[in-house]
Parts: structure tokens; sequence; C-alpha cells
């Protein structure tokens, strides 16, 4: 008997993610410390002592300089999971594996660092005596790029419903002593993004500079609000353990602590730029996500629900992988708890012209950034810039700039 066309089975659904492997490469900023190391001891071996040093510098070098070269030389990801095989992409353990990978390796990396800054006999290094204040500092930017990473790493396990994943992310935060992050990302920024309430969605107008105070401020004074709530509600003083601001910040003290312990003082100064540089990176990237983006109010008075239309994309696959899909950011802030290998880009969402590396550059420098970002906002809200999130010291100026009264 011959079977139909119409009832031979269909076959299941066959799909890769052609990024499976890659992931692994987001294990490049935990371990470039140690890459840095070999590099300097080759350009040691080979009488490069004169260029050697500038590999202590690698953090900033990959954000500033190789990210974004592979970003444009590779172009966009271009690929979506379809919808059928959500489930089982989102299931698959591998993939939290590569992000809980990064959290030892994240440890040991501060572990050595603080070695190489108290270290006076670098021989093995091909170093006459201890590191230069000069590469210290570079050394410093270098972990604090990892650190910065880290709390993207940090965000990605701290919006999971795991509870051993909510503490993982609070570990990866310990090193930058931005635990507050954990409270304040997903329990303030998620509720009142592209809004002028949110302390971490910039305002049209605003550079960076004047952004960076206002969020780091902004945030850690709303973390700690959300959690004096909470706690009132269980009838509990927010002076308390529980109070998830304190724990948080109390594993920074720990870690803190027990390198100043071991190391000694000296690497006090080399954790605090390192901590802020990184925490800055962090808010570099807040500051591109939402630029001028704002939510309407409804006719009873509420926000809009967010949409795509609310969060800055990029689709660029090397930053992709390096940031865990967060430049999907649309698709974040629609399915928070969604992991980062399922995030797909969605129609409606405005895009970069590059990929965030490139975009963090361009924030530190006003004009430039202004030059390249206002026309695409005012183009996202076909010219109405009523309907743009305008920084309120300049809102007289820029509605008179686009002829509004």
């Amino acid at each position: 008997m011959t079977t139909s066309r119409s009832e031979a089975p269909t076959p299941a659904l066959q799909w890769t993610d052609r990024k499976r492997y890659l992931w692994l490469f987001g294990l490049v900023a935990p371990t470039a410390v140690f890459l840095a190391a070999w590099l300097v001891w080759m350009f040691n071996q080979f009488g490069l002592q004169q260029i050697a040093p500038v590999w202590w510098w690698i953090g900033p070098l990959l954000v500033y300089v190789l990210l974004p070269l592979l970003d444009r030389f590779f172009g966009p990801d271009g690929q979506n999971p379809p919808e059928e095989v959500m489930e089982q992409l989102e299931n698959d353990k591998y993939y939290r594996y590569c992000t809980y990978a990064y959290i030892p390796l994240q440890l040991l990396s501060l572990v050595f660092a603080c070695y190489l800054w108290t270290a006076t006999d670098l021989s093995w290094l091909g170093i006459d005596g201890g590191l230069g204040l000069i590469s210290k500092i570079g050394l410093a930017l270098s972990i604090g790029t990892m650190g910065g990473v880290g709390i993207n790493t940090a965000h990605e396990l701290g919006h999971k419903k795991d509870e051993l994943e909510r503490w993982l992310s609070k570990i990866t935060l310990a090193q930058t002593f931005y635990g507050h992050f954990y409270i304040e990302h997903n329990r303030g920024h998620h509720v009142r993004v592209a809004t002028p309430e949110d302390p971490a969605s910039a305002r049209f107008g605003e550079t960076f500079w004047a952004f960076l105070p206002r969020s780091v401020w902004g945030s850690l004074r709303s973390s700690w609000e959300l959690e004096k709530t909470r706690l009132a509600r269980m009838g509990k003083s927010p002076w308390t353990i529980h109070n998830d601001v304190l724990n948080a910040w109390l594993m920074s003290a720990v870690l803190w602590g027990a390198l100043v312990a071991v190391f000694g003082p000296f690497v006090l100064p080399f954790l605090i730029i390192q901590a802020v540089y990184g925490f800055s990176l962090l808010e570099t990237v807040n500051y591109l996500e939402h630029y001028g983006l704002l939510r309407q109010r409804t006719a009873g008075g509420r926000y809009e629900r967010c949409t795509p239309e609310h969060s800055w994309n990029s689709d660029h696959i090397v930053t992709n992988i390096f940031l865990y899909h967060l430049q999907r950011h649309s698709d974040h802030h629609a399915n928070p708890t969604r992991r980062y290998q399922t995030l797909r880009s969605m129609d409606g969402a405005p895009n970069l012209p590059s990929g965030y590396a490139s975009m963090i550059t361009l924030a530190y420098l006003p004009p430039l950034w202004r030059k390249v970002m206002d026309d695409r906002v005012l183009a996202h809200y076909g010219g109405d810039i009523t309907r743009v999130n305008i920084q309120p010291s300049k809102r007289e100026s820029v509605l008179a700039k686009y002829g509004v009264r």
C-alpha cells in the first residue's frame, strides 16, 4: 500500500545554534589577565621589553579596539531561534554552565592581580623587580573590565528564579562593590525603564558624564528604598542581614577584606580603581540602551507597557557573544527571565549603528554622540520631539530648536 503525501509523517524541525560553542569566548574577559601575563613573558623573551607592558592594558584594548574591529569585520548576527526550539534551548544546561564558569575564573584573576600589584620579584615574567605604576594602573583597568563584564554575567544570573543563580549573581557583583544592582535592576529599572523616573534611562541631550553620577546615586538610593519597603511589609527593620542590599555589600566587604589581609593594604587603591571602572562600564551600557526613548502616558495617566521600541538594540555577533546577547535588549525587557541563548532580535526595536563596544567609546564624546544619535532618536518618533525623553534642564532649548513652543 502506498502512503499518500498527506499521510507522510512531518519531519522534526532541524535547527542548530551556530553560536553554541562560540559562547565559550565569553570566558575571554575573566582569563584575559592570564593571557596578558603570558604575552608579557613572551615579549620579554624576545627582547621587546619596551613593548611588553602594554599587555597589562589588555582589558581596555579589548573594549575600545579589538571588539569594535571584530564587530565591523564579522557584522550582524542574523540568527534567531524559532519558536519550536525555544523550550528545548531554554532547558539546555550547557548554556548556564558557560556563565557559571565565569565566576571561579573571575575570582582567580582578581587574586592573581593582587599578587601582581604587590610582588617585588617578577623575574619569572622577565621583569626586574615589580610592576611599574603605569602597568599597575593598566592591570587595574583590565581587572575592572572583567568586573564590568562580570556585572553583565550577574545580570544574566540575577534574573533567574533559581536560588543558586541569584546567589551566584551576588558573588559576581562582589568584586565591583555593586551588589545593589541586583535589587535595582530587577525591581526598579525593569518597572520604570524608558521613563523620566528611571535613573538608568538616559535622556535626550544628557551627556554620559551627567548621566553617570545620576544613575549611580539614583540606583543606589532606589535599591535601598525598594528593600526598605519590602522589609517594612514583613514588619522588619532595613538594618538586617535579610536586606539584600546589605548582604550583597557584606560579600564585597568580606572579599576585599580577605584580599587586603593576604596581600596588604597596598592593593586597596587598585581595588577601588578596578571597581569604579567596572561599574562605569556598566553605566555606559545603561546610557546607550535607552537614550532618549520614552514610554507614553495612557488615557488613565499610567505609562504604556514596555515594548520593543523602548530599547536600543544591536545584533553584531562578536559583542553578542562577549555580552551574552545583552544587545538583544528589547526581548530581554519583554521576557526578563528568558535565558540569553533564547533572546531574539525583535521587529520594531530601534537599532544602534554599531555594536555596544563601539558605542561605548562614542558615549564618552558628547558632541560625536549627539551627532550620531540625536537624529536617530527623532527619526524613531517620526520627527515628533514631544514624544522623546528630554533632559529637563534642556527641555525648553530642545523644543525651541525643533520648533515646538
